[in-house]
């Protein structure tokens, strides 16, 4: 069963940076939205970073994130948080684990 990630993206570069590098990086997620590995993602208000929610095994995530464009441009850093759903959403419900 599939652990639930939240990554939390912290930019390293002022916004103009950032913004040269986000059509790429939109690609990078629709890439994993498509093979189920992100659930969700967004931009954080302030517009410090993003927040991706994404489900697999911790080396899958960690191999996803390095091919990042953010990452490989050295624009954003990752802080990872793995939890093992106990309670969800019927539109998660294949992650959920007994309690």
């Amino acid at each position: 069963m599939s652990s639930l990630f939240v990554i939390d993206l912290i930019y390293l570069a002022d916004l103009v940076e950032v913004e040269r590098h986000l059509n790429e990086h939109r690609n990078f997620l629709e890439r994993q939205y498509e093979v189920g590995i992100f659930l969700a993602s967004g931009r954080k208000e302030p517009r410090t970073g993003g927040v991706i929610l994404a489900a697999g095994n911790r080396s899958e995530v960690l191999a996803v994130l390095e091919n990042d464009p953010f990452k490989t441009h050295g624009v954003a850093e990752y802080s990872i948080t793995e939890f093992v759903p106990t309670k969800t959403s019927s539109e998660l419900a294949r992650y959920r684990h007994p309690a």
